[in-house]
């Protein structure tokens, strides 16, 4: 499953059966993906330092994973300072995967910038350094994997051409974000900035730190409602206005939507936790799609959806470039599950979680 063995002194202390398996924390574990690296790690047989906001929603989503057992749930906030001490102690790395979701604004507000920066940008920011004084204090967290987005990378190449691959040199220009906010700008400098902080902090604090860049995230999911990224998939059936937009903005961008399994992207993390060799970026997607072959899929998985005529004018895929994950294949990692997979196993459970009307009905 993209794994690529464990850490050498605690897998022969195992052998052994002289100690507990290791231990890792997981920010952001109510979260789409935060809750599934969650249920990944322990289905691998680690112990799992889980923080959280709300320990008892943390409690209600993680209640049916498999090795419960060897799983703790830690209330912490990245707006104070300290809040991660008791969670990465004692953890030999560190995931963090908790972000602002915030995709838009509100219209018609004076001085949309500077409140963004203020209430938005700069928590964000220092909430990440939190976390990750809270590792060096530990003493022990050896690795710590950043969750970052697709957001933050673009296919425009100089005098308007697309790219035609797409990796993790492609990097949105800041200044163009702030200039022409595109939909999702508040999320695309979040991701950025705070990105480039943790690995600043990193270097200059002797961390271990790689990210994964994850595109559109979609499959099966514990979290009590849809995630974001399923409802943006999902956004050719259901018509949601602003996820709409936010897709064809997506498409736009690349020529493709890029995706990966939720399975996928968390098994990228602990290969990347795993890897001795990993250093830096890692762009984790499974292939960027055509909208018309996406909505095929769609309608393939859920017939009362007719992909309308409208699909070919909103996602133009006449130059799309490719999204490449070389960096992490190269390193080792395979990716067990397409597009096929991503859309079945998505629809399967927003059909089983009510979201989407069944058929029949």
């Amino acid at each position: 499953m993209g794994s690529v063995g464990g850490w050498p002194e605690e897998e022969e202390q195992a052998a052994a059966g002289s100690d507990p398996p290791p231990a890792v924390c997981v920010t952001g574990s109510t979260g789409y993906v935060g809750s599934w690296l969650v249920r990944t790690l322990l289905r691998r047989g680690y112990r799992v330092h889980a923080t959280a906001r709300d320990t008892g929603k943390a409690w209600r989503v993680l209640a049916a994973v498999e090795g419960g057992d060897r799983l703790r749930v830690f209330r912490a906030d990245m707006g104070e300072v300290g809040s991660f001490d008791a969670a990465a102690t004692g953890c030999v790395a560190l995931f963090h995967v908790a972000a602002s979701m915030e995709f838009h604004v509100s219209p018609g507000q004076d001085n949309v910038e500077e409140r963004v920066r203020s209430s938005v940008l700069e928590p964000a920011t220092r909430g990440t350094i939190n976390v990750l004084r809270s590792c060096v204090r530990a003493g022990t967290v050896r690795r710590v994997v950043f969750t970052s987005s697709v957001s933050t990378l673009t296919a425009a190449g100089a005098e308007g051409r697309r790219e035609a691959v797409v990796d993790e040199s492609c990097l949105r220009d800041l200044a163009d974000v702030w200039r022409t906010k595109p939909v999702g700008w508040i999320y695309i400098l979040s991701k950025r900035l705070t990105e480039e902080a943790a690995f600043r902090f990193a270097r200059e604090n002797g961390l271990h730190l790689v990210s994964v860049i994850l595109p559109t995230v979609a499959g099966p999911f514990l979290t009590p409602s849809v995630p974001t990224s399923i409802q943006l998939l999902m956004s050719p059936i259901t018509g949601d206005p602003k996820l709409y937009s936010l897709l064809a903005s997506v498409h736009a961008r690349f020529g493709c939507v890029p995706l990966a399994h939720v399975q996928d992207a968390c098994d990228a993390h602990v290969f990347l936790m795993e890897s001795p060799r990993a250093e830096g970026r890692y762009l984790c997607a499974a292939g960027g799609h055509p909208m018309a072959d996406v909505a095929r899929l769609l309608a393939a998985r859920y017939p009362p959806f007719k992909p309308p005529e409208r699909l070919s004018r909103d996602f133009d895929a006449s130059s799309a470039a490719a999204v490449s994950s070389k960096r992490l294949l190269d390193l080792g990692f395979r990716f067990e599950r397409g597009v096929a997979d991503i859309v079945a196993d998505s629809v399967a459970q927003c059909l089983d979680h009510g979201f989407l009307e069944h058929p029949e009905t």
